[in-house]
């Protein structure tokens, strides 16, 4: 990708000399919030202003809003010819790829994300979402029932309306497009809030629709708080749908929202607690702990379906967690997110810092042990960053072993047998996803229909396609992302009844 040979200082400078848009996007322009109101966009790594950003409430909602409105009602996008909406989408995707390094570089710059991940992850991904989705388009059909000879059925499948979307900031372009691609596909409108702490790549995203040829009012973004923009989007009576990635906190509020206002459909993938489980006949063990580092690590431990829950059979425990402590520095070391050769960036921002060390803190005075990290980076005091840890001696009752992180904290719980490890993993409020590591495909056929989970692998973590719906079982949400099961979800059924007698 272009981009990728640039080295750390071509980075700072680029960074340095980038031009950032800050207003919020509404029917085709940029346009500053009514209240005139503002939000510093600060670098995680060292917490120095990169924007003020344009700061949307209730009132921009509603305006965001009453533009997607107009665009349904007039359907300048969803009568469009379906190759018509195909070849916006081409030009829409090709558009995300040559600015890709831009795109990285927002997002690094907004919520710590190291470059090289942005570039070689993010990006690409948005880029293969856009166009698997813009592929379906042409794709949808309905149906025509074996009906009475003096009467016909149709069965077609139709947009919903307007869309409302609220991303995530821990993949704030991905999670974007994982919303925004099925809904326009289907023909729907669009008003997205992205998270406060990141809406940089999320704005420049709405102009290249706009750029490739997507009419005004149909992708609005609206950056503002979730307690104020968010709540008038699930509350507002013209949305037909919120799509919903973040707490499952949120996510229960959300499905209140829609309660007290119009019913509309909530899709939630909210938050996960994802065991990897190791039995004792796994064939590669350092293959084994390299993916269990990945799947924890990875993006500083900021992802929905971490696989933090790190289930060991007994007889592997000791050397499993040394392999883990001796392999880790190799593959994680805290740096610039600038500097391509960073592996781990800061968190967020300090209060997610704060977050997760109080939360180490809590497993310690616990019972656990701390076995590795647990601390910032004293050699970068000015970020966010925590060193990547591990808690042994974890029990699945004590709440390190129960609850939601969202940073690079790893616990390591022992279990006997199979029926063992089935009880540990599913006890938790959450099933978004799970990892089996076997040489026994029997057993691996046993352990997939047993887990509470809705994405497994075995014997790797975090692998898959565009066709693999992603999403979880329980208090992990009710929908998919990814897949057609995705696109019709932002559709819904019509059935007509012609009679021809």
């Amino acid at each position: 990708m272009i981009g990728s040979a640039l080295d750390h200082s071509d980075w700072v400078e680029k960074a340095r000399t980038l031009t950032i848009d800050t207003g919020l996007f509404i029917d085709g322009a940029f346009v500053s919030a009514q209240s005139g109101q503002v939000m510093s966009c600060l670098y995680p790594a060292n917490g120095a202003c990169v924007a003020q950003v344009s700061f949307g409430g209730a009132a921009d909602i509603d305006r965001a809003v009453e533009s997607a409105k107009a665009a349904w009602t007039d359907g300048r996008w969803r009568h469009l010819p379906p190759r018509r909406r195909m070849d916006i989408f081409r030009r829409f995707a090709d558009l995300v790829e040559a600015h890709g390094p831009e795109l990285a570089l927002l997002d690094t710059l907004a919520m710590g994300k190291p470059i090289t991940d942005a570039l070689t992850i993010d990006v690409p991904e948005a880029v293969v979402t856009i166009r698997y989705f813009g592929e379906c388009i042409d794709k949808v059909s309905g149906a025509v029932t074996n009906s009475p000879f003096d009467a016909t059925q149709m069965i077609s499948r139709e947009p919903l309306g307007v869309v409302g979307a609220i991303s995530a900031w821990n993949y704030p372009l991905l999670m974007a497009v994982w919303k925004i691609a099925p809904a326009l596909a289907a023909g729907n409108c669009v008003v997205l809030k992205p998270s406060e702490r990141a809406p940089l790549s999320c704005l420049f995203l709405a102009k290249l629709f706009v750029e490739a040829g997507g009419p005004a009012g149909v992708f609005n973004v609206v950056n503002g708080a979730g307690a104020d923009a968010g709540k008038a989007l699930a509350l507002h009576p013209d949305i037909a749908k919120i799509s919903f990635t973040g707490s499952t906190a949120v996510g229960k509020q959300l499905m209140i929202y829609s309660g007290q206002s119009n019913l509309k459909r909530v899709s939630l993938e909210t938050g996960g607690k994802s065991p990897q489980i190791f039995m004792d006949d796994l064939e590669d063990l350092d293959t084994a702990v390299d993916y269990a580092i990945r799947g924890i690590f990875d993006n500083a431990g900021q992802v929905c379906n971490a696989g933090s829950r790190l289930l060991v059979h007994e007889r592997l425990h000791d050397e499993f967690i040394a392999r883990f402590i001796q392999r880790t520095p190799d593959l994680y070391q805290p740096g610039d997110p600038l500097d391509p050769q960073t592996s781990l960036g800061p968190l967020a921002c300090r209060a997610q810092q704060q977050t997760v060390l109080d939360w180490i803190g809590t497993g310690v005075g616990g019972g656990a042990s701390l076995a590795m990290g647990g601390a910032p980076d004293e050699n970068r005091p000015d970020g966010a960053y925590v060193s990547p840890t591990l808690l042994t001696a974890v029990t699945p009752q004590m709440s390190v072993g129960r609850e939601e992180i969202f940073g690079p904290v790893a616990v390591v719980i022992p279990f006997k047998d199979e029926a063992d490890a089935i009880r540990i993993a599913n006890d938790s409020p959450y099933g978004l996803a799970a990892s089996i590591w076997t040489a026994d495909l029997k057993r691996a056929h046993r352990m997939i229909k047993d887990l509470e989970a809705g994405v497994i692998w075995v014997n790797c973590f975090g692998d898959g396609d565009m066709t693999q719906p992603f999403g979880g079982y329980k208090q992990s949400g009710n929908t998919r992302d990814k897949s057609m099961e995705c696109l019709a979800g932002y559709m819904q059924s019509k059935a007509a009844w012609l009679n021809l007698a």
